[in-house]
């Protein structure tokens, strides 16, 4: 079992909008409110299957951006300022989601073809955008986050309201995140809301980077 050696970072901050200032950033962010609305369509509320197929897109980005940018580091002979590692345990953290809401949803067969179609998909999409703009191809993750916070908060509040039930919390996510051995599902959600803040203000944070270097 994959566990998590280094504890709970603090909380960033749960509020927190890039506003689209350029073309790039408005590509970025239409498709993700596209990609929002197709998940609203058919998802509604059922937050729990939403964040199966969802996770698994998720954990696709760092992935792709930790490889083409060792393989970068390689060809130019330089340096990568800690992305390779910063990118790959995102990866690592995003899968740990999937993993988490496997135990916690089970998800129908429709449902795991879904995952297999739209990650088959969106890997080669991602991969080709990374190539063309990796400004663009963060600023598009730094979104996907913002969508995933909304997402996790809205998931909060059916809890607190009694909607959901407050169910024992997996296993998995009280080793990985070291939780209380009576940690409950809104202790979880808490914790994979602080995640996505982080790789939020870390994708943005990249892609203002790329944006400074390529107006040097």
């Amino acid at each position: 079992m994959t566990t998590n050696t280094a504890p709970h970072a603090p909380s960033p901050s749960i509020d927190g909008h890039h506003g689209p200032s350029d073309f790039s950033d408005w590509f970025a962010w239409r498709v993700t409110r596209f990609l929002r609305f197709l998940a609203d369509t058919f998802f509604a509320d059922r937050y729990g299957n939403r964040a199966v197929v969802l996770e698994t897109v998720a954990a696709v980005p760092g992935m792709v951006g930790g490889a083409l940018v060792h393989l970068k580091s390689l060809r130019s002979m330089k340096g990568d300022d800690g992305w390779i590692h910063t990118l790959l345990d995102e990866a690592e953290n995003e899968r740990m989601h999937l993993m988490t809401f496997i135990q916690i949803v089970q998800p129908s067969r429709l449902e795991r073809w879904m995952v297999m179609l739209t990650q088959g998909v969106f890997y080669n999409l991602f991969f080709l955008l990374y190539l063309v703009s990796a400004r663009t191809a963060h600023r598009l993750v730094g979104y996907f986050e913002e969508e995933a916070v909304y997402s996790y908060t809205e998931y909060l509040a059916g809890i607190d309201s009694g909607k959901y039930e407050n169910i024992a919390a997996p296993q998995i996510a009280i080793d990985y995140w070291k939780l209380s051995p009576d940690a409950r599902l809104r202790d979880v959600i808490l914790v994979i809301r602080d995640d996505e803040a982080g790789h939020r203000d870390v994708n943005h944070d990249f892609s203002n980077q790329l944006k400074r270097m390529q107006t040097r």
